[in-house]
């Protein structure tokens, strides 16, 4: 062996470091994976129910997992037809959207293009969360993202059984400039979507963000200083409540529903 001051020694010394360091840090990142899915699920659920209005946000993981198991209901959803997923055919357990939606054998063009400005690919599944009492389904909780300024901004929209009303928003995961596009997460201005309206007469997306202060049932008032943030939530809006998105998935949901009532209607007379 070269003696240890000599530089082939030294070189020995630091490869014999960095295998030793690159197998702990391997060793720590098997160990830790555990830890950080469920972390990465709590965070999930918690969203889910800020969203909906369910949880407050200084509420415990125990708290959280006890609220989500009583009142959501997830499935997965074709974005297409609107329809829950067969089990069979796509796992829901193993099924990751982010990761879908990079794949080039699973997903899917963005239409029409430049509709999700920044995003020309999404997921062909994705996950809806019911919100339930009892049997009774009270609203939906969508994800959604889309383009800002400097990020993708990742949150929930929640709406109530009606499918046209909005119960929340919250976004969860972004880059945005603090004080400006960061203010999504400013609660003053997302208390100002409960009860704003999603769809006009004739079934367009008309709920938005617009620049100043917004006014009647479907505007929201835009992020001072934060036009380019602004602009992307509304696209993201308008896109994934769409017929891209979620549209038809909650057009069933009302449909069914309508259907329902009707025959009750016919039952009883």
């Amino acid at each position: 062996m070269p003696p240890r001051d000599s530089t082939i020694g030294t070189f020995m010394v630091a490869a014999i470091l960095c295998v030793v360091c690159s197998v702990l840090v391997s060793i720590a990142a098997v160990a830790l994976k555990p830890q950080q899915d469920r972390n990465k699920k709590l965070d999930e659920k918690k969203n889910v129910l800020l969203a909906a209005g369910l949880a407050e946000p200084s509420a415990t993981a125990k708290e959280i997992d006890a609220i989500f198991e009583e009142s959501i209901e997830r499935v997965l959803i074709d974005l297409a037809s609107g329809e829950p997923v067969d089990p069979e055919t796509v796992d829901p357990e193993k099924y990751d959207p982010i990761e879908a939606a990079s794949d080039e054998e699973m997903n899917v063009e963005i239409s029409p293009a430049g509709a999700l400005p920044g995003i020309a690919e999404r997921e062909p599944y994705a996950f809806v969360y019911k919100i339930k009492e009892g049997d009774a389904v009270t609203g939906y909780v969508l994800p959604i993202y889309g383009k800002g300024l400097w990020s993708t901004l990742y949150g929930f929209l929640a709406v109530e059984a009606d499918a046209n009303t909005v119960l929340g928003i919250t976004y969860y995961q972004h880059g945005e400039t603090p004080g400006l596009g960061g203010e999504v997460d400013n609660y003053g201005w997302k208390s100002l979507w409960p009860g704003k309206k999603i769809y006009g007469a004739e079934g367009d997306v008309m709920l938005g963000v617009v620049k100043g202060s917004g006014s009647g049932e479907h505007q929201i008032d835009g992020l001072s200083g934060a036009t380019i943030t602004s602009k992307g939530v509304d696209q993201m809006i308008k896109y994934w409540l769409g017929e891209g998105g979620f549209g038809p998935y909650l057009q069933k949901q009302t449909s069914d529903e309508a259907a329902v009532v009707a025959m009750v209607g016919r039952r009883a007379g």
